[in-house]
């Protein structure tokens, strides 16, 4: 069963909301001023146009009437231009908090342990970068302003109708219990359904991703049925929970709709008789009518954005759930006595009880040269996995200088021991914001120098703009042997003491592979390096060869001692050599 990266509770959110509002205390109080003014100003008109009827009844001029229109127009005029204003501040708060979150959510996704990572699978993650970010910049940018403002605009009414009459009152609590009860039955469904239906689009979102990855190994096995099936089943899940949602909305916004149209006509029916029997003035059930219909448009707007606040919750939750990812490092503050590398009765585990290390000890000298050789699924990469600190042991101790690789920060780790794969990603951006990423004080002929090292240089010149020329998705396509180049010249300039080279160029030609890693050795002498490799005249260079085999070190020796011993790694140099 696949591990799903954590989701936020409530009082998380809520801690983290206040922690949010705290950080800009300023900010949020002008907003508010301002939709308190603009809430204050729409609120003369009614009680002005109640008047007039008043005055009109018992008999006025035409200017005292003109001079009340004019009155009420300046107003309306304040209101405007204190609504554009506050909207103009809250909308400037939402996106400064907005990019915090964003930046927040990098950081913590950039700090999950890769195991993690790897056992929820691409799609948990991806959807929470794309569609959880788009739901919640919305929530941000429209459904907190809006809802502010209509939140301001409603207890100011509420208090203006208050003070025409307290028999306001009576028909607007009628609103109440219809209201309280729709809102707190879609309330305690809403969140569970929102959150189903985001976590049924990640997994449809992974099954596709899985199946446009594999898409050869789909065709190749003539699995086309299974995967579509399986693409159906996705679909099925992710249309039942949005459905699930949509029925919510479908019962709870015509009872809202019914719960605050309801006092308006029991504050014209009951006002009418309170006027026929001497308890209320024309004026006064006229002010009062206009302000619970002044009611409708923020209670109207204040529900329909609760359901945009739902679905921003549930996608804050999510993404605030990255941080809740417990850490599989724990910085113990010691440094590194030197370079030695040990790994010590080394057990590790994916999946638990079902150990793929058995008690693997291996000393690596510093400037050492080792070759990891053996068969598909030994655990070759698991063991420089852990070599590289990616993961802890499940048992035993992998150390640098004398300190576990897991008690060493991240940034710390890197500066001593770096893994490049066989699985290379080219951001968007220039050539040179690709490689000075991993030192970014190198100037360009450093830059050059590092892709000299590994081969590159000649094809990174002949680029259209040279180092200037902007690569990656949707712009200039590298190969995937380029792509490989531009790894391992980034390693170059990381510069660590200790790399680990897993299969870091089966996706170049191997004439000309051979010819690169004779160019990087050069340029990593005296460094600690261990190469898995299936190509085997990496493990002819090495100064040692360890052979893995069913989790086990079964052999360490020369290429020339192992040889002579007519083992394993005889058997495999000479069918790969023969």
């Amino acid at each position: 069963m696949r591990q799903i990266l954590p989701v936020a509770g409530p009082a998380e959110i809520r801690r983290h909301a206040r922690r949010l509002a705290r950080r800009h205390p300023r900010a949020l109080l002008i907003a508010l001023g301002l939709h308190a003014l603009a809430a204050v100003s729409g609120l003369a008109a009614p009680r002005l146009i109640g008047d007039l009827v008043e005055d009109v009844q018992h008999g006025t001029t035409a200017a005292k009437v003109n001079v009340v229109i004019i009155v009420i127009a300046g107003f309306i005029v304040a209101q405007s231009l204190l609504t554009r204003w506050a909207r103009y501040r809250s909308f400037a708060l939402g996106e400064q908090v907005l990019a915090e979150l964003r930046e927040e959510f990098v950081d913590n996704a950039l700090a999950l342990p890769i195991g993690t990572v790897e056992r929820a699978g691409t799609g948990d993650l991806l959807s929470r970068t794309s569609r959880d970010v788009d739901t919640l910049s919305r929530t941000v940018r429209f459904a907190v302003p809006e809802t502010i403002i209509a939140f301001v605009t409603v207890i100011f009414t509420v208090v203006a109708t208050a003070l025409v009459g307290v028999w306001v009152l009576v028909p607007l609590a009628a609103m109440v219990p219809l209201l309280w009860l729709s809102t707190k039955w879609y309330l305690r469904r809403a969140k569970d359904g929102y959150l189903r239906e985001n976590a049924a689009y990640a997994q449809m979102t992974s099954s596709l991703a899985e199946t446009v990855e594999g898409a050869r190994t789909v065709e190749a096995l003539r699995r086309y049925d299974d995967r579509v099936r399986r693409g159906d089943v996705d679909i099925r899940g992710s249309y039942l929970a949005e459905r699930y949602t949509l029925f919510l909305r479908t019962v709870y916004f015509p009872a809202a709709e019914l719960g605050y149209l309801v006092p308006v006509v029991g504050t014209l029916l009951f006002g009418g008789w309170m006027h026929l029997n001497g308890h209320a003035s024309l004026g006064a059930v006229t002010a009062a009518v206009l302000y619970v219909n002044q009611l409708i448009d923020p209670v109207d707007r204040l529900l329909s954005w609760l359901d945009e606040l739902q679905s921003g919750g549930a996608a804050f939750a999510r993404l605030l759930g990255i941080s809740d990812v417990p850490d599989d490092r724990t910085p113990s503050g010691r440094e590194p006595s030197g370079e030695l590398v040990e790994a010590r009765d080394v057990r590790f585990s994916y999946v638990e009880g079902r150990d793929v290390l058995h008690g693997v000890d291996l000393t690596i000298q510093p400037g050492e040269r080792i070759a990891m050789v053996g068969p598909s699924g030994a655990g070759k990469s698991t063991l420089g996995r852990l070599v590289a600190g990616i993961h802890p042991p499940r048992t035993g101790s992998v150390t640098v200088g004398g300190v576990g690789m897991t008690e060493l920060p991240l940034d710390e780790l890197r500066k001593q021991v770096a893994l490049v794969t066989q699985e290379h990603h080219v951001f968007v951006g220039t050539l040179r914001d690709n490689l000075s990423m991993a030192r970014p004080s190198a100037t360009d002929a450093e830059l050059l120098d590092a892709l000299g090292a590994v081969d590159a240089r000649e094809w990174a010149v002949a680029l259209p703009d040279g180092l200037d020329t902007r690569v990656g998705s949707g712009q200039l396509a590298l190969t995937p042997a380029q792509a490989q180049q531009l790894a391992l010249a980034r390693l170059v300039l990381a510069d660590p003491h200790t790399l680990v080279l897993d299969e870091a160029t089966s996706l170049i030609d191997p004439r000309a592979a051979r010819h690169m890693e004779r160019s990087l050795a050069a340029v990593l002498e005296g460094r600690t390096v261990i190469a898995i490799a299936h190509r085997l005249y990496t493990a002819h260079d090495a100064d040692r060869v360890a052979v893995v085999e069913d989790g086990r070190i079964t052999e360490l020796g020369s290429h020339d001692d192992l040889v002579t011993r007519q083992g394993s790694y005889a058997a495999l140099w000479n069918s790969w050599h023969g």
